[in-house]
């Protein structure tokens, strides 16, 4: 596990997933029996990684990436480590045979991202990508209404995502400060349009075109160490995303936006036959049948409350760690051979996604997005 000390990867990886996973007797096979997992944290700071593995119980840590990959002990490969850094500890993964899970963007370029599907193929070695909201209670309850049908044909998507970060002057930022520089990989289209990418081609659509505009929205910022700097990167982005099928989506992300809603991320899906409107746990909906009818006039305040027309969908199930949840499967993946279908070109397509909006917004045009092939 490289990069164990990063907020994901100590708090959603570690702690939540693999820790959580060791402590309930490992990851229940295909027969039936238990596979137990054995982490080792990989990092830069020996001083971080022994403190780590103390509070935790973990036997094995090194600061030593090379002598880890060289040890026929540790069959996965987990990489938590920021996007620069990434591609190439990956490379060095698959060149020793492990088996690869890593979090997103895969890589800084499509190019480069295309590269690790192609040597991992060739390499014939398995490999995943952290698709976590996928796994989220909201949208599990979102991709049932999808299966179901209530949605008749779905019309369009709308999603909100962010919150505001503070700038670090005052108050320190809830985020690291390499998060807004683009030098070092920063940027919120890099952070959160590979995310988009998954989410809607798995509930929606693929991709077919995006139009986006990125922008630096707060130009200086303070570091964790006092001194203030140039936010180099985008900190806020709104895209519009044609889907196969005719589906429209529109997105808005930012790290300067004050929250009015239920979450920090809604996506509301319109349909012939019904509406949702869903969270990382919430969903609500709003069938054909049950639709308000709205009448406009501006001169007369309306005193109509729209949100108890909603109605609150049940869950019908508990539903665990989405990471944790991942997790799990990619070790029955690697264990079982069981089904997979975020890998490195589902990674790729994300960098896709993300590299083609920026060149969006640099251009001020809609692009076409091609289909992702090995």
């Amino acid at each position: 596990m490289n990069g164990v000390s990063g907020r994901m990867g100590y708090r959603q990886h570690l702690l939540r997933s693999i820790l959580a996973i060791r402590e309930q007797g490992g990851v229940v096979s295909a027969d039936g029996s238990r596979v137990q997992v054995e982490p080792i944290l990989v990092g830069r700071s020996e001083a971080k990684l022994a403190e780590l593995a103390a509070r935790h119980g973990v036997e094995h840590y090194t600061t030593d990436l090379d002598a880890a990959l060289a040890d026929d002990r540790w069959q996965i490969y987990a990489d938590f480590l920021v996007t620069t850094a990434r591609a190439s500890a990956i490379k060095k993964a698959i060149a020793a045979g492990k088996a690869v899970y890593t979090e997103k963007p895969t890589a800084a370029s499509f190019e480069e991202a295309l590269e690790l599907a192609r040597l991992a193929r060739d390499a014939g070695i398995k490999n995943g990508v952290v698709h976590d909201k996928l796994y989220l209670p909201g949208f599990r309850t979102l991709k049932r209404l999808i299966d179901s049908g209530f949605f008749g044909r779905i019309l369009s998507v709308r999603g909100e995502f962010g919150y505001w970060v503070f700038e670090g002057d005052w108050q320190a930022a809830q985020r690291p400060s390499w998060n807004y520089r683009a030098e070092d990989g920063g940027g919120i289209v890099v952070d959160m349009f590979p995310h988009w990418s998954y989410v809607l081609e798995n509930l929606f659509g693929r991709v077919e075109s995006v139009y986006a505009r990125a922008v630096t929205e707060i130009p200086e910022r303070v570091d964790e160490s006092g001194a203030s700097y140039e936010a180099t990167a985008d900190d806020a982005a709104y895209a519009i995303f044609e889907l196969e099928g005719g589906i429209t989506a529109q997105l808005n992300s930012s790290w300067t936006t004050r929250v009015n809603r239920d979450e920090l991320v809604e996506f509301q899906v319109d349909g012939t036959h019904g509406s949702a409107v869903v969270g990382l746990f919430g969903c609500k909906i709003q069938p054909r049948n049950a639709t308000p009818k709205p009448v406009w006039n501006p001169d007369i305040a309306d005193g109509h409350d729209y949100d108890a027309d909603w109605i609150e969908s049940p869950a019908n199930e508990t539903f665990e760690n989405g990471f944790k949840t991942q997790w799990e499967e990619f070790i029955r993946h690697v264990v079982d051979d069981g089904p997979n279908p975020y890998d490195f070109l589902a990674g790729a397509r994300g960098v896709l996604l993300a590299e083609q909006s920026l060149i969006s917004s640099r251009e001020g045009r809609r692009i076409d997005l091609p289909e992702v092939t090995l």
